[in-house]
């Protein structure tokens, strides 16, 4: 059983809009589009994202691809994340803005703490922090980075980042560099931007339970998800004792206009219904899934009329939280 906690990135507004023990709530992936081949369109994103906060999704996901390499197939939401989130929490009020996720060996420690808590300033506590160790090989030489030292590297930066955001004028070393006699500003709306590592980052599992304030992992069939729910509430535990940290899983959706298709596979998600789309959710609910993201890119419909079916008919089951309260 959780305990009520003052846990900084408990308190934070994005934090409490999306998490509660016991409850799932849904997010959506930029680009809010289906589209083929590696390039969306990025068109009317403004209108659907604040349609998506309208109809109560708890969340909207920015990805970090700064290079288009054409053996992957995505480039993601196209803009730099850090621009795209700025813009996003100027056309927004309550939704919370997460990035999944960061490639943190591909950017200097400190100009991504100064953005994050840039845009969790200018966005009101909404900005939910999902970090990762890079995965696209084309990348790593285009930044100078050595992909084989990522791991330490990336342990490293999520530290100095921490640093940055809960002290002032304290100094910090890494191999980098070191921050002496000056601080950073902003500082976050509190005093830690809940993090959270995406799959294992070429980490432990008992160093993510203990240093992140969350996992994002992968879509899996609810049985083996379950196992691996179970393993991170327990390593938690070990690390940690009774704190609330949520696992949150994507999931790539082609919404079928019949609500009782049933769900057949499609990358890293399913072609179905919306019947069967919220017994899939009300499963991963029961097997302890926090958060679930949702990809519209394989969808043969538009998006405009997914979102607004899933916000009548889904959503409402899994709303975000308002003032302590599911809307």
């Amino acid at each position: 059983m959780y305990q009520p906690s003052t846990i900084p990135y408990q308190e934070h507004r994005g934090f409490r809009r999306t998490f509660r023990p016991g409850h799932l709530s849904l997010g959506l992936f930029f680009p809010l589009e289906a589209f083929e081949g590696d390039t969306p369109s990025m068109l009317d994103q403004v209108g659907l994202a604040r349609r998506a906060e309208t109809l109560g999704f708890s969340a909207l996901w920015f990805r970090d691809v700064p290079l288009r390499d054409p053996d992957f197939g995505d480039v993601g939401q196209v803009f730099d994340p850090w621009v795209y989130l700025g813009y996003m929490a100027a056309h927004t009020t309550d939704i919370a803005l997460g990035t999944a996720s960061i490639a943190l060996p591909l950017r200097h420690p400190l100009h991504t703490a100064k953005a994050a808590a840039s845009v969790d300033q200018l966005s009101d506590g909404s900005l939910l922090l999902g970090v990762a160790s890079g995965d696209r090989p084309v990348e790593f030489p285009a930044f100078n980075v050595n992909p084989e030292k990522r791991a330490e590297v990336f342990r490293e930066r999520c530290e100095v980042i921490r640093q940055a955001h809960s002290t002032y004028f304290e100094p910090i070393r890494w191999n980098g560099g070191e921050l002496l006699g000056a601080d950073l500003i902003p500082k976050p709306t509190t005093r830690q931007i809940p993090l959270f590592v995406t799959g294992h980052s070429r980490q432990s599992l008992d160093w993510i339970a203990r240093e992140s304030h969350g996992w994002i992992n992968y879509p899996r069939p609810p049985k083996i998800q379950r196992m691996i729910v179970d393993d991170w509430r327990q390593q938690v535990m070990t690390e940690c004792g009774p704190v609330y940290k949520p696992f949150i899983q994507s999931l790539y959706i082609d919404l079928d206009a019949r609500p009782s298709t049933p769900p057949s596979p499609i990358h890293l998600g399913f072609r179905l219904g919306r019947d069967h789309l919220r017994t899939l959710l009300e499963k991963l609910q029961e097997i302890g899934v926090d958060h679930v993201i949702l990809n519209l890119k394989y969808g043969k419909r538009s998006a405009v009329d997914v979102i607004e079916e899933l916000g009548t008919h889904i959503v409402p089951h899994f709303g975000a939280q308002v003032s302590g309260k599911v809307s």
